[in-house]
C-alpha cells in the first residue's frame, strides 16, 4: 500500500495554489489516472511523489508519503536533460539490474516492445531516438528495475498502435498499483478503474480535486449527470427564492402602509399590526436561513474554446493540395532508407492521418511534405512540429510570441484569445518554458488559428490536450474549413476527423480501408 497525506503545492512565481490538501490510497490493483486542464499540477504532483526535490525550484510543497516498502518506478514526461546525451547502450548500462538479465529476457523484452535484438547496444544518443523509442526505452529500464508501483507521466506520447495497444496491457495486467497521466482517451477507457480530477476555478484561483472509485467513461457520465441535476436543482431553488421575496416584499408593504395609516385612537389596531409586522420580519429571517441552504450553481473548468479558420480557409474541392511522389525515404543523415515508393495525393480539404512503427520515418515524411507546402504561393500552409521548441522562444512570453505587430489592440486580442484558452493573466507573462506541454500546444495552435492558414501540417496534434478537452480539439479540427496533414497515434482522433489514414510502411504508403489501425 502506498499513501499521500495533505498534500498541498503552490507556485512560488505567481503564489498560486495548484493542489491543497490532497490525500490518496494507492493499493493492489489500482489503475488510477489522474485528469485535468494543462497546467493544473498533475505532472508537479508525479515529480513529488516520486522525489520532492524534482520541483523544489518552482513549487513550495507540505504533505506526507508513506510508501511502505514499495518501490516505485517513474516515467517522466519528458527525458531529464542528463540521459539526453548518453548513447542507448549508456542508458541501459547505467541500471544495475541491466547486467542481471539473461537474454532470453532480453529477447522477450525487445519482441514485446516491437524493436531489434541489438537495441540495448546501439551507439545512438538516446536524444536522437524518436520519441516513441525514447518512450520504450524508458520503459523497459523501468521493467527492469522491478518496481511495485508504476508512475507512469503521458506513457502514450509518441509510441504507435502496436506499442500502446501493449501499454494497456501492461497496465491491465499489472497485479500492483499503477498511477498515470495521459491524454489518450482510449488508453484511459481501456485501463483506468479509478479516476482522480484537478480543476482551476473562478478563473484559477481556488483548485478542487474529486477522487472517484469507478473506470473513466462511468465518472464522465456521472459528472455530467451530477452537473446537470444540481443546476436544475438551483435553478429551481432560485425560482423558489424569487417567489418567496415577491411574497415577503408585498406583507411588508401591505404592513407598513397600514401602521402609516392607523389612527392613534385605535390602539388595539396598531398593536394588532406590530405583532403582524414582528410575523412577517420572523417570515423574513426564515427565508434566509432557507436562502443559505440553497443549491448553490454547480461550478467545473470548462473545457478551451476557439475555432480554427474562416470561410477564407476554404479550399476549392477539385484543388490539388498535394501530390507527392518519391522513390525513397532516407534517414536525416542519409545512412539509410526509411521507405521506398511514396505517394500521396491530396484534393481540397481532405483530412488525412499517417500512422506507422516508431522510428518507420512518419516525422521525417511530414516535414518533408511541410518543406514542399511551406514554399507553395497558391496555398498558405503551417506547421506544427512535434518538437514545439522547434518553433517556440523559450524565453519569450506566449503574448510577445503571438504578437506579430507591437500594436497595442493586436496585444489586447491576443490576450483576449489567450483568456479563452484558460490562461490566467499571470501565466500570460511566463516565460514559455515555464508552461506545461498542454500549453505550449495550444499557443501554437492559436498562432494557426491567426495565421489564416487554409492547409494544417500536425505532428501529434492531439498528444498534449487533456481528455476532456480533447474531444473540443477533435471538432474543431474535423470543423476546420481546409485541408489537415497529421501524423497521429490518437486513435478517437484518427476516426473522428480523418478522411483516410494511411500507414507508412518500408514499401510506401498504404490506405486503410477496413476500418482497423
Amino acid at each position: 500500500m502506498f499513501q499521500i497525506k495533505n498534500v498541498t503545492l503552490i507556485h512560488k512565481k505567481d503564489l498560486r495554489t495548484i493542489l491543497e490538501d490532497f490525500s490518496l490510497v494507492l493499493n493492489d490493483g489500482d489503475k488510477a489516472v489522474m485528469i485535468g486542464e494543462e497546467g493544473n499540477g498533475k505532472s508537479t504532483l508525479m515529480k513529488w511523489i516520486y522525489d520532492p526535490e524534482l520541483v523544489e525550484d518552482y513549487v513550495e510543497s507540505k504533505g506526507e508519503k508513506a510508501l511502505g516498502g514499495e518501490k516505485l518506478g517513474y516515467l517522466p514526461q519528458e527525458l531529464p536533460d542528463i540521459e539526453k546525451k548518453k548513447t542507448v547502450c549508456e542508458y541501459f548500462m547505467a541500471c544495475p539490474e541491466f547486467l542481471d538479465q539473461t537474454p532470453k529476457e532480453l529477447s522477450k523484452m525487445t519482441k514485446d516492445f516491437g524493436v531489434e535484438p541489438e537495441f540495448f547496444y546501439r551507439e545512438q544518443e538516446m536524444q536522437t531516438l524518436s520519441g516513441g523509442e525514447r518512450v520504450k526505452a524508458q520503459m523497459m529500464r523501468i521493467l527492469m528495475e522491478k518496481p511495485s508501483i508504476l508512475l507512469l507521466d503521458e506513457p502514450s506520447n509518441d509510441i504507435d498502435i502496436e506499442t500502446l495497444e501493449l501499454m494497456e496491457s501492461l497496465m491491465n495486467d499489472w497485479k500492483h498499483a499503477v498511477l498515470f497521466i495521459s491524454h489518450d482517451e482510449t488508453l484511459i477507457e481501456h485501463t483506468a478503474n479509478r479516476v482522480i480530477h484537478f480543476e482551476q476555478i473562478r478563473r484559477k484561483t481556488k483548485c478542487r480535486h474529486t477522487v472517484a472509485n469507478v473506470p473513466y467513461r462511468q465518472y464522465v457520465e456521472e459528472r455530467l449527470h451530477n452537473f446537470e441535476k444540481q443546476e436544475q436543482m438551483a435553478i429551481t431553488d432560485r425560482k423558489e427564492k424569487e417567489i418567496r421575496e415577491a411574497k415577503y416584499r408585498k406583507l411588508l408593504q401591505q404592513v407598513e402602509h397600514a401602521q402609516g395609516t392607523v389612527s392613534r385612537q385605535a390602539p388595539s389596531v396598531g398593536k394588532n399590526l406590530k405583532d403582524k409586522m414582528h410575523f412577517v420580519k420572523s417570515m423574513g429571517k426564515r427565508f434566509e436561513r432557507m436562502d443559505e441552504n440553497m443549491t448553490e450553481m454547480p461550478e467545473q473548468e470548462e473545457a478551451i474554446f476557439f475555432k480554427l479558420g474562416d470561410k477564407n480557409s476554404e479550399i476549392p474541392s477539385g484543388k490539388w493540395v498535394l501530390q507527392y511522389e518519391r522513390p525513397a525515404l532516407p534517414t536525416a543523415d542519409g545512412s539509410r532508407v526509411l521507405a521506398k515508393d511514396l505517394e500521396l495525393k491530396i484534393k481540397g480539404s481532405e483530412k488525412i492521418g499517417i500512422i506507422g512503427t516508431n522510428g518507420c520515418g512518419k516525422t521525417t515524411l511530414l516535414s518533408e511534405i511541410a518543406k514542399e507546402l511551406l514554399e507553395r504561393k497558391d496555398l498558405h500552409a503551417e506547421y506544427m512540429p512535434q518538437n514545439y521548441e522547434a518553433l517556440l522562444d523559450m524565453n519569450e512570453t506566449p503574448v510577445d510570441f503571438l504578437d506579430t505587430t507591437g500594436d497595442k489592440e493586436e496585444r489586447t486580442r491576443i490576450r483576449t484569445y489567450l483568456g479563452s484558452l484558460k490562461y490566467t493573466a499571470d501565466e500570460m507573462e511566463h516565460p514559455i518554458r515555464e508552461l506545461s506541454g498542454g500549453q505550449k500546444a495550444k499557443v501554437l495552435l492559436l498562432k494557426l488559428s491567426m495565421s489564416g492558414a487554409n492547409v494544417l501540417i500536425l505532428d501529434e496534434p492531439t498528444r498534449n490536450f487533456s481528455p476532456l478537452s480533447g474531444p473540443v480539439i477533435r471538432k474543431m479540427l474535423r470543423e476546420f474549413p481546409g485541408a489537415i496533414i497529421s501524423v497521429s497515434h490518437d486513435r478517437k482522433y484518427l476516426s473522428e476527423v480523418c478522411d483516410k489514414v494511411y500507414r507508412l510502411t518500408p514499401e510506401g504508403l498504404r490506405v486503410k480501408r477496413d476500418g482497423s489501425l
